[in-house]
């Protein structure tokens, strides 16, 4: 029966790497390849193999080849946050600027953190109570489908808070624009030479 050809290379290039190391004679190498049983041969080889690989990278940090690499000397990022097995995706969408792709469980966590905002866009109550149960009936819809994926965990909510939450938000920003306003508008009562003694 024929040797493995695998083999025979692994066994050529740990010869050679000895040789080169000085670690034992050119005959000896050879004597004991004959001789030596396939299991302790993979086995050497896998720790010489480990041992090539660790020279040729010190070898290359010597010369410089890992020098001026893009993110050198940067911190990784998304290092030290909490495990979450859905991270590539996640990363993909956000680099990506991707909307309304991928799991339910990620569109809505999206959706959901950015209802309030987009609730805000919305000119009456009435409107603002249809989008906020659209969205509960949703993640309900998205909670009893069993398609696979990661779970839903994004809560579903209250209608009566959210609305009163948006008209308190709706009320500060017309009460920011009334006193903008005033405050415009008696800047342009004022005689220039007092506004310009204000600035």
């Amino acid at each position: 029966m024929s040797e493995d050809p695998r083999e025979k290379a692994e066994r050529y290039r740990s010869e050679k790497w000895q040789r080169e190391q000085g670690l034992a004679p050119e005959g000896e190498n050879e004597d004991a390849a004959a001789g030596a049983n396939p299991t302790q041969a993979r086995a050497y080889s896998a720790a010489d193999r480990a041992a090539v690989v660790e020279t040729a990278i010190q070898q290359a940090i010597r010369r410089g080849e890992f020098d001026d690499l893009p993110g050198a000397g940067k911190p990784i990022p998304g290092l030290g946050e909490s495990h979450d097995p859905d991270w590539w995706i996640r990363r993909k969408i956000e680099t990506e600027q991707l909307t309304g792709l991928g799991p339910p469980a990620l569109t809505l966590r999206v959706e959901s953190a950015e209802l309030e905002q987009r609730l805000d866009e919305l000119p009456r109550e009435e409107d603002v109570r249809d989008a906020v149960e659209d969205f509960n009936r949703r993640v309900i819809e998205a909670r009893r489908q069993l398609l696979g994926g990661p779970p839903v965990v994004t809560p579903t909510r209250d209608v009566e808070a959210e609305v009163l939450a948006w008209r308190a938000r709706r009320d500060d920003r017309l009460a920011a624009t009334r006193a903008q306003d005033e405050s415009d508008a008696a800047s342009r009562r004022r005689p220039w030479w007092r506004r310009r003694g204000r600035r």
